[in-house]
């Protein structure tokens, strides 16, 4: 039975109606996923760019902490060496001073002649031979003599062996400001007494003892 047109033409809208139907969700449907691709690619975008930003800052903020110890280091070894040149010039000063003084010394005889005999007793027990010479001022030599003997006992008590000091007939140099100087064999072994030795020796020895509780405390 044939259709009439206006059936045909019914049917015809009822098709274009449902194949735009289909074709509104189709579009709806790409949209849908559209957006969620788009949602998706931006969020693993925006991640990247925060941990690239994330990364950039840690490294920022390491560089300025190693520069800060750097900073802090230099600063650290500028006051060491400011402290270490205060106490060398600090002690230059003193030994100094202490060099001009050492004249002084002598003027006390009494002092001055027990000073001789501990030195030379301690060259002889430094030098530990049997026959040693010993060379002073020669403002001295009287003042040796009278020590010499005490020395000689006083070492050979303590390590139960003979000695025979000998005075030398050259002087210490008249800049000298005391003190002796001993030597065995033909002057190839020598122990230096002087003053001006025993003040170095002082001073050599306070730095030694004053640099490590400067680092300590530093």
């Amino acid at each position: 039975m044939a259709l009439s047109d206006a059936e045909v033409e019914k049917q015809i809208n009822h098709m274009k109606k449902f194949i735009k139907q289909e074709a509104h969700e189709k579009a709806d449907e790409i949209m849908i996923k559209a957006e969620e691709e788009f949602n998706i690619e931006k969020g693993r975008l925006l991640q990247n760019e925060k941990r690239k930003v994330s990364n950039y800052f840690e490294r920022r903020e390491k560089q300025l902490e190693l520069q800060k110890k750097i900073q802090h280091s230099n600063l650290l070894n500028q006051a060491r060496l400011a402290v270490l040149k205060s106490r060398d010039d600090h002690i230059k000063r003193v030994l100094e001073e202490a060099s001009t003084r050492l004249s002084e010394v002598t003027r006390d005889s009494a002092h001055y002649q027990q000073m001789l005999r501990d030195l030379v007793a301690q060259g002889l027990f430094q030098l530990l031979e049997e026959e040693v010479t010993v060379r002073c001022r020669q403002e001295d030599v009287g003042l040796v003599k009278n020590v010499a003997g005490d020395a000689i006992r006083s070492y050979e008590q303590a390590t139960k062996k003979t000695c025979k000091v000998l005075i030398d007939t050259t002087h210490l140099p008249a800049e000298c400001s005391g003190g002796v100087e001993l030597f065995v064999r033909a002057g190839k072994i020598k122990c230096t007494n002087t003053l001006e030795s025993r003040l170095e020796l002082m001073g050599t020895q306070v730095q030694s003892h004053i640099l490590p509780f400067l680092v300590y405390l530093l």
